[in-house]
């Protein structure tokens, strides 16, 4: 019969430690996924700020532009419109670029993380192939997630545009100017951010949850926020965690790369701005990578949690006493399963 599951002595420095196991014990393959598919939006975040600097600057420059076609006059008369159109499409192709490779990242690491955490070998195979069976059933659920996102800030302001007309109608007129309606708007604002990022919290196992349980659409967001529900302390502080130190890094790299000149004609071949970007591009990779194998390592320590996973470690070890292969003892075990 299975054991009742004791309390968890579960924090941040617990995932991250388990999430440092799993990963040290297949490094390479790790590494080979990481230089598949987290190296390349990696590098995109990290030049995106220079590129756009670059654009803007080469734009701004040129105030002559000279085309054959009569179409074009407009933009020839008014190079801010050619530089909004350049920096639109660099913003969709970037966008585009970073979703689906971090969508195949997902997939392909997942099944690795839970492979390592049952103990079982890794194969980079049957990672990449993980990575695009579940690409759609990810996307599916990003979108859906996001539609979730947009409906409730549309109705947000739309409610709040409609709060503020039927005050209007009433006779009373409003001062958008005064620090009354200013405050209100910024408190709406807050409550607001907060509630969003209440649901992100939520469905922060989603993705996981569409690769490993094989689910798509408002499924696996359901199925997070059950999941997370005694776990939301552990999953909030991942979270800021690892937004933190991505933005830090992101910021040093912005900072760093306007400092040795990106903005001029030969900053950006200097060999200091290029050691910058591999040395920027390889500790995020690093960081998205530990980030991916926590989230996974904290969906399995959510469904203990909730007893799901007493009868997948009997199956998976069908012997007399199993725990999980934690590393010698240094992680509390979560589960024991007894047979009388």
């Amino acid at each position: 019969m299975a054991a009742p599951v004791p309390p968890l002595p579960l924090d941040l420095s617990t995932v991250l430690t388990e999430s440092k196991r799993i990963i040290n014990a297949h490094s390479r393959h790790f590494l080979a996924l990481s230089v598949f598919f987290l190296l390349p939006p990696s590098f995109s975040l990290t030049v995106y700020p220079t590129l756009h600097s670059l654009l803007t600057q080469s734009s701004s420059h040129n105030s002559k532009i000279r085309l054959s076609s009569y179409v074009f006059v407009d933009q020839i008369q008014n190079p801010s419109h050619l530089l909004t159109s350049r920096t639109l499409l660099l913003s969709l192709l970037f966008a585009f670029f970073v979703a689906v490779f971090a969508l195949l990242a997902i997939g392909s690491l997942t099944c690795s993380v839970l492979h390592g955490f049952y103990g079982r070998p890794v194969k980079l195979v049957s990672a990449v192939k993980s990575a695009f069976t579940s690409f759609f059933p990810l996307l599916i659920t990003v979108v859906f997630s996001q539609i979730i996102v947009s409906a409730l800030i549309f109705v947000t302001g739309f409610s709040f545009f409609l709060v503020i007309q039927g005050i209007e109608l009433l006779g009373f007129q409003f001062d958008y100017s005064s620090p009354y309606f200013i405050g209100f708007s910024v408190a709406i604002s807050i409550v607001l951010l907060l509630v969003i990022v209440y649901l992100q919290l939520n469905c922060s196992l989603a993705g996981i949850i569409v690769v490993v349980e094989s689910s798509w659409g408002f499924e696996p967001l359901k199925r997070s926020t059950f999941l997370i529900k005694r776990m939301r302390g552990v999953a909030l502080a991942l979270q800021l965690f690892f937004v933190f130190l991505g933005g830090v890094l992101l910021l040093v790299s912005t900072a760093s790369g306007l400092t040795l000149g990106i903005g001029t004609n030969n900053g950006w071949k200097s060999s200091a701005f290029v050691l910058q970007i591999v040395l920027t591009s390889t500790l995020l990779m690093l960081l998205l990578l530990y980030n991916v194998a926590a989230n996974t390592v904290l969906y399995m320590y959510c469904k203990a949690t909730h007893g799901e996973l007493v009868s997948e470690i009997a199956e998976e070890f069908a012997r007399e006493y199993v725990s999980l292969p934690f590393d010698d003892g240094k992680v509390p075990h979560l589960i024991s399963v007894a047979y009388t």
